[in-house]
């Protein structure tokens, strides 16, 4: 399948993965590269030599990844439910190949046991090695960096890592499942409701089915219900820093703007932390292909984009912590202090706000309780592989319903697209549209909205009303997908600082317009483009008021936030400013560059 030249007892990925399903394009010679000698030599300038004997551990499952292994000679198996019945090889390594996905760069812990299967030598380079090579070598660099985007998205595809345990009806077994899916874990959904497995499982731990839903890993730890911070905690999701830490940006929001944001604050020497709520990438990390983006010519998934952004953050030395819920922002001393809902608490000399914005729920009969099972309001992987059989409906006009679209339409065998309005091209890009009344499994109904849900316990059909002729009819579909509009995650902000009648943040004039004239008065200067109400806040991407709402857009409103960042720092610096602690404005070459 592969064509990959295995090394004899090297083993080839097993036939039932689908690598065609995963994020950008079936790479499986992305996935797992060999090294070439010369890079090899590069990576021992930074590592030692180890020996290693048949069945010696190098990664263990569940601990956290901290080491970088290089097979020199001999094979290394990477192996699930390690020693256990259940115990199956997923791929084996021989010299020249690297053992590690993309929990080694997270320093999460590791979703596989990586053991000796034949005796050798191995390369061990420990993790910051790793990352300061990394950066200094884009070689070596972009082939550790594709190989682990390839390598964890084939183990999300293999159903490697923990197990949810819950009804399709429970609303927690929905949240834990959207936690896991939107934060890209290798996990496994068994449901309560028709998967035998399930009964099994719960008489082996001696759990209730009130009990549900469960989190279990290596059939050694059992959480009950646990809430989104407890199983990021368990995975080894970075989490808040300890006390009240001090910085120089906070950026609350991870989609586009807040990573692009990120990226640009923490190059440039500021003290930077990213929090999220759910998961990095925002909305935009649901996407399954982003083709309207400069640089990516054939076009790159919102899950691949977030994760090189993340890695890229992370490698100037910006902190990000999920999930972490800001629940309130106010002026403190000079500085901004954000509350968070468990608690905690961090203070910043300036805030960028970069929550964006969230999908409009559907609230039509029969939607909320197949809301997680059949409905959904993204199209990934995980939603897709359950519609290779069935007709699908996708609700909504824009360029998030054009993209979902045609990435289902590699799956399903029909998929409706229902449109209130006249035409595709009031919201809709040109290319998407082209592509669409291309495509020979898609079927736009114009003037169409959808009056029901209809099943039990899975969508058997919806019900719509064409506008123009006033027909009611059921469409034949087992799944849903919604993308109608979003609202801004703006709630913990009212009263804070000038939003719109939608609750979007009103920025620059605006902004300025809604405060008391003494206000900028005191600051000696206009409201910046981006700033809000609050003289050192800034808003960036789709949560701000009159924002383009494209990727492209966002990315580019983060790094000017930025920019003004230093303009604010800079003036409250400088001689008469409000602000006592030293502050360097970087050359305009560096931090317009």
């Amino acid at each position: 399948m592969s064509g990959d030249q295995s090394l004899p007892g090297e083993e080839p990925v097993p036939e039932e993965v689908d690598e065609a399903a995963f994020w950008e394009t079936p790479d499986i010679y992305g996935a797992y590269p060999r090294l070439t000698e010369d890079q090899i030599a590069r990576l021992a300038e930074h590592g030692q030599r180890r020996i290693m004997a048949s069945d010696d551990v190098l990664i263990r499952e569940g601990e956290r990844c901290e080491t970088f292994f290089v097979v020199l000679s001999g094979t290394v198996a990477v192996v699930e439910d390690y020693g256990t019945p259940e115990e199956h090889v997923l791929r084996v390594h021989g010299p020249g190949r690297f053992i590690g996905e993309l929990g080694l760069l997270y320093g999460q812990v590791a979703f596989y046991t990586a053991v000796a299967r034949e005796p050798g030598e191995v390369l061990v380079v420990s993790l910051d090695q790793l990352r300061h090579l990394v950066s200094q070598d884009s070689t070596i660099g972009d082939i550790v960096l594709r190989a682990c985007l390839c390598r964890r998205a084939l183990l999300v595809g293999q159903g490697a890592g923990f197990r949810i345990i819950g009804s399709r009806y429970s609303p927690d077994t929905r949240r834990l499942r959207e936690f896991a899916v939107r934060n890209r874990l290798p996990h496994r959904w068994i449901d309560l409701e028709t998967d035998e497995e399930a009964e099994e499982l719960l008489r082996r731990f001696g759990v209730g089915p009130a009990e549900t839903p469960l989190v279990i890993w290596r059939d050694t730890t059992l959480l009950r219900n646990p809430s989104n911070a407890e199983l990021a905690r368990l995975i080894g999701l970075p989490s808040l820093p300890a006390g009240n830490r001090h910085g120089d940006v906070l950026i609350v929001g991870s989609g586009p703007a807040g990573l692009a944001a990120a990226v640009y604050a923490a190059s440039e020497g500021l003290s930077t932390t990213v929090v999220e709520a759910m998961a990095t990438g925002g909305q935009a990390a649901t996407s399954s292909r982003i083709e309207n983006l400069l640089g990516f010519p054939s076009g790159i998934s919102g899950a691949e984009l977030a994760e090189r952004a993340v890695l890229q953050a992370d490698k100037f030395g910006a902190r990000i912590s999920v999930p972490a819920e800001a629940a309130r922002l106010e002026p403190r001393d000079g500085h901004y202090a954000v509350s968070f809902a468990d608690g905690s608490e961090i203070t910043a000399r300036t805030v960028v706000l970069a929550t964006g914005a969230r999908y409009r729920r559907l609230h039509a009969p029969g939607i909320e309780p197949l809301e997680g099972a059949s409905v959904h309001y993204s199209a990934t992987v995980y939603e897709a592989q359950q519609c290779r059989t069935d007709p699908v409906a996708v609700v909504g006009g824009g360029n998030s319903a054009g993209q979902a679209v045609l990435f289902l339409a590699g799956y399903a065998p029909q998929v409706y697209l229902l449109v209130r309005g006249p035409s595709l091209e009031a919201h809709m890009s040109r290319y998407l549209i082209d592509q669409i009344e291309r495509h020979p499994r898609v079927r736009v109904l114009l003037h169409t909205e959808m009056t029901e849900a209809l099943g039990d316990k899975a969508l058997e059909a919806v019900a719509v009303v064409d506008h123009r002729t006033g027909e009611h009819r059921h469409l034949e579909v087992r799944a849903l997908f919604v993308f109608t509009g979003a609202d801004p995650h703006t709630e913990w902000l009212s009263g804070a600082l000038a939003l719109d009648a939608r609750g979007y943040v009103l920025t620059g004039a605006e902004a300025q317009a809604c405060s008391v004239p003494e206000l900028w008065q005191s600051q000696g200067r206009d409201c910046l483009t981006l700033e809000t109400s609050l003289p050192g806040v800034f808003a960036a991407g789709d949560v701000r008021s009159g924002s383009v709402k494209r990727v492209a857009s966002a990315v580019g409103e983060g790094a000017m936030s930025i920019h003004f960042v230093h303009r604010y720092l800079g003036h409250t610096a400088a001689p008469g400013g409000t602000d006592s602690s030293p502050y360097t404005r970087p050359k305009e070459s560096a931090w317009l560059a």
